[in-house]
């Protein structure tokens, strides 16, 4: 059975500037998604509608067969969804440690040192540390909370190539290990090629990928438009 599906999801700014038109998706749990597009497409905005940051102003989104005005959208990011935002989204008068213990009961230390950080690191103010920790602590806090979904805005955007693989492994066995389904949207080839389903989104369509083209191609397309 689908966890998430969206059916028929538009979204306008105005009637002259639509993003999204008409998407149709089904997201099932155990599975890794990677969301692939030119920049401005409206990757990051079919993110927040799946997390119910946003509303679509056409269509409805369903979360196990529910939808989500039902649940209601702060029921749904509380439980529902962890995030991994590109801005980070830390609480910048805390610690790493302390960010992790917002979304979830584990040891947070454990957590954090998974995403390459030392145990000193976990207990500074979250400021003093560089913006390439400050990813790897958001990333730490979403893989420890046990929301069944984790959605992912650039993950590895600001981590040196041998992180971005580690994360990318985490990432990885969060849905194959933990059955969690996980969305990434990405320009990483290496997220890419290790996800179950690709998804490309352009001129307000979703269409997946059936691996006839190479991701590389891909992105190097989506940097030209």
């Amino acid at each position: 059975m689908s966890l998430l599906e969206l059916k028929e999801v538009s979204y306008a700014y105005t009637q002259f500037k639509v993003v999204l038109d008409g998407i149709d998706l089904t997201l099932e749990e155990g599975k890794m998604y990677v969301i692939l597009g030119p920049s401005g497409c409206g990757k990051t905005t079919l993110l927040s509608l799946i997390g119910g940051l946003d509303i679509p102003t056409g269509g409805k989104i369903l979360f196990r067969g529910k939808d989500l005005n039902e649940i209601g959208l702060e029921a749904h990011r509380r439980s529902n969804v962890a995030f991994i935002f590109q801005n980070y989204n830390l609480i910048d008068y805390m610690t790493p440690a302390e960010n992790v213990m917002l979304t979830s009961k584990k040891p947070p230390i454990p957590e954090l040192v998974k995403v390459g950080l030392t145990e000193e690191e976990a207990k500074r103010n979250v400021l003093k540390l560089s913006g390439g920790q400050q990813q790897r602590v958001a990333i730490a806090r979403a893989l420890a909370c046990e929301a069944p979904v984790i959605l992912a805005d650039e993950p590895t955007g600001n981590l040196d190539e041998d992180t971005a693989k580690e994360i990318t492994i985490l990432l990885k066995e969060s849905a194959h290990q933990l059955g969690k389904c996980v969305v990434v949207v990405t320009h990483s080839s290496e997220i890419a090629k290790q996800a179950d389903v690709i998804f490309r989104l352009t001129q307000g369509k979703v269409h997946v990928l059936d691996g006839s083209e190479p991701v590389d191609d891909l992105l190097d397309k989506d940097k030209a438009e």
